[in-house]
């Protein structure tokens, strides 16, 4: 399993994404995921899932502090006053004293980047994470997080074949921030692409695999693929028995010509 490594912080690069995921069922992949080798497990308040993913790794073999644990406060509870008591809500659904990384989900034109970034920063001086990061953060709203003295890690954001994220993974290279890839798979829309398909065949692959492989391949990504099936677990993570040749990443980076964005809400930011 690849590892990224980023101030302080090793993470497992592939790890599991627990969005749509009601509670029972996040129980049941989570514990899946974790018997399969997962170490690197995603969740969100919005998700209304913590408490399933809590008693997964609570009832697994895994010690909680080989998890590395991630949840995001939802845009919502932005503001100093709800802050963080819904992180305090977060602790005790996942029954954990802390988690390993604690993101803003989605920003909010009704609270100053800079007040959300100072109770993030405080959330990780109480101990309730280790590590802090942003989600959807286009690169105008990452140089404000940035003029905060907050020392995030990542930005996790929609990335995957189909998409180009070109601008913004520069951003982060020059500013040593990982990105993290959800919807990886651009929800399926990968499947039946003739390109991944191909090179899919010649390796006794599919187009799923392909597209994680090449998010492995990239330098400081990681990628958190969502299943609601056990069966896909380990087809997910089985991506580190083969390498795609240069000709092949180039084959593949061309598809984010069609630039499908597959997560775009009403409240979405002026992506890049």
């Amino acid at each position: 399993m690849k590892e990224v490594k980023i101030k302080g912080a090793t993470i497992p690069a592939l790890g599991l994404g627990t969005f749509q995921l009601e509670d029972n069922k996040a129980f049941e992949i989570t514990k899946a995921a974790l018997a399969e080798g997962y170490r690197h497990i995603d969740t969100a308040q919005i998700y209304r899932n913590e408490e399933g993913v809590g008693k997964a790794i609570q009832a697994s073999d895994v010690a909680r502090e080989d998890v590395f644990l991630t949840t995001k406060v939802w845009r919502e509870s932005l503001a100093k006053k709800d802050f963080l008591p819904s992180v305090e809500q977060s602790l005790k659904k996942l029954k954990t004293d802390y988690v390993d990384l604690l993101l803003i989900h989605w920003p909010n034109t009704g609270v100053p980047v800079a007040e959300y970034m100072e109770e993030l920063m405080k959330a990780q001086q109480k101990g309730y994470t280790k590590y802090i990061g942003v989600s959807n953060h286009p690169t105008k709203l990452l140089d404000e997080v940035l003029a905060t003295s907050a020392d995030i890690i990542t930005n996790q954001v929609e990335y995957h074949p189909l998409i180009n994220q070109d601008k913004l993974y520069t951003y982060l290279q020059q500013h040593n921030l990982t990105l993290t890839a959800y919807s990886p798979i651009a929800q399926g829309k990968v499947l039946g692409n003739p390109v991944l398909k191909s090179i899919a065949e010649k390796y006794g692959k599919n187009e799923v695999q392909v597209s994680l492989r090449w998010l492995m391949q990239q330098d400081s990504v990681m990628a958190i693929p969502r299943t609601s099936k056990t069966s896909h677990l380990k087809s997910n993570i089985d991506v580190f028995d083969f390498e795609l040749t240069q000709e092949e990443v180039k084959q593949i980076d061309q598809l984010k010509k069609d630039n499908i964005r597959v997560v775009n809400p009403s409240f979405a930011p002026d992506w890049d």
